[in-house]
């Protein structure tokens, strides 16, 4: 605790560091929140479970009183990520008491209308804030800190201009804290429109690459869904999160594990607001060890415990694919990641495979049982069926290929295996 204590935290702060057990300061917590507290902007690249929501509320606490208004506001990009830091910051600043209130959609705006009566601090989602804004039931006036938090996922997601109008809100007289995984030039000009002289800080990954394993398996695209079985069966996980790219097939692959006897969440875009924080608050707790998700759970949420990582699709931004593995291997944890290779992925995973710090081996494909899939039950049969082609979906007799596009269901000319050369 003497070491938190040197960075200069408020006594508050520290009570709630110990009653929460933290040990010491991350790298980013050093660097960082001695500059917080001297009142500098800083634009900070930081991934999620660096410690860097401790190093914003570290200036926010400090500077908000109870009872004096809207005194900081927190840009998220997503509902979950507005909840998380939400409830860290009450929990950090427990001791003063300060109304924390998350904002976003998927909510009633009256129980938010309610909470805002007495607000000190503000964490949102820009579509949100901005609603709230143009009905005028926020006003800004009194913000001394502003947070961007995860910068570079809002622009990416189209947040620009949402995000700009906030900030015109608020006084030109303030202090502004961006942190963000990658610092691309759209975060650089964002800076430079609305920073004051801002310090620029890195810290390395939280992911620890010595603890990280990551492979891939090349398979037909009808055995797919049989290999994801194999391994979800085979492979002793703690809790395991399954990345599909569409939320059709999240649903699709979520309920057919559940028919095989695998308990799994599914979590994507579609779902309301209470739907998915119920999800990953049964996955957090390890109530239900398989998450089946798009890449909206990749990014933001720091979820202990999870051990493996599957790809059944393969991303096409190549920084989403860093984002996905990210959620393992954390704070000396190891970690495993598994690409299920069909013939749809050759192309994202080639471009992949040209970073050449990541370092993915390949495994040899194992035997597969069949699965076979209808719209209303799912059967297993354990044998040696590799060349059968493992995984069919049907309806009323027909091959659903059509339908899926290949990969998670019907005939395909697929893919016996494929080696992949980096260039």
């Amino acid at each position: 605790m003497e070491n938190f204590r040197k960075l200069g935290l408020i006594e508050p702060i520290l009570n709630s560091l110990q009653e929460q057990n933290f040990k010491e300061p991350s790298e980013i917590q050093e660097k960082t929140i001695p500059l917080i507290l001297e009142g500098k902007d800083i634009i900070a690249g930081a991934a999620t479970g660096s410690g860097k929501t401790l190093a914003f509320a570290s200036g926010i606490i400090k500077n908000s009183e109870k009872g004096k208004g809207i005194q900081a506001i927190v840009l998220t990009p997503t509902r979950e990520l507005a909840e998380q830091v939400a409830i860290s910051l009450q929990r950090f600043s427990k001791d003063k008491q300060l109304n924390i209130v998350p904002i976003y959609g998927g909510v009633s705006m009256e129980y938010q209308l309610r909470k805002l009566t007495n607000a000190d601090v503000i964490v949102a989602t820009p579509g949100r804030m901005l609603d709230h804004l143009a009905r005028r039931t926020i006003r800004l006036d009194n913000v001394k800190v502003l947070v961007l938090d995860e910068a570079d996922r809002m622009l990416d997601m189209g947040f620009q201009r949402d995000v700009g109008k906030i900030i015109s809100y608020c006084p030109v007289k303030r202090q502004t804290l961006l942190f963000s995984a990658t610092i691309s030039e759209d975060i650089s000009r964002l800076a430079s429109r609305y920073m004051n002289n801002p310090i620029r800080i890195s810290a390395q990954s939280y992911v620890d690459s010595s603890k990280l394993t990551q492979f891939y398996c090349s398979v037909r695209d009808q055995e797919k869904f049989s290999l994801l079985v194999h391994y979800l069966k085979n492979e002793k996980a703690d809790l395991a999160m399954v990345f599909c790219n569409t939320q059709r097939k999240t649903e699709f692959i979520s309920a057919n594990l559940k028919k095989l006897g695998i308990d799994t969440l599914s979590i994507h875009g579609g779902y309301s607001q209470n739907q998915r924080s119920r999800a990953m608050s049964y996955f957090a707790s390890g109530r239900i060890p398989v998450l089946i998700c798009t890449d909206i759970a990749a990014r933001g949420l720091d979820i202990k415990g999870i051990s493996h990582i599957y790809n059944y699709d393969i991303p096409a931004d190549k920084t989403d694919y860093v984002h996905r593995i990210g959620r393992t291997a954390r704070a000396g944890n190891e970690g495993k990641v598994i690409n299920l290779i069909g013939s749809n992925d050759y192309e994202n995973f080639g471009q992949i495979l040209q970073n050449k710090s990541l370092k993915i081996e390949q495994i040899e494909t194992p035997e597969l049982g069949e699965i076979i899939i209808t719209f209303g039950r799912s059967e297993y049969s354990g044998g040696n069926n590799r060349g059968r082609g493992g995984y069919s979906g049907r309806s009323g007799g027909r091959s659903d290929s059509r339908r899926s596009g290949g990969g998670y269901g019907g005939r395909s000319s697929g893919s016996s295996g494929r080696n992949f050369r980096r260039r």
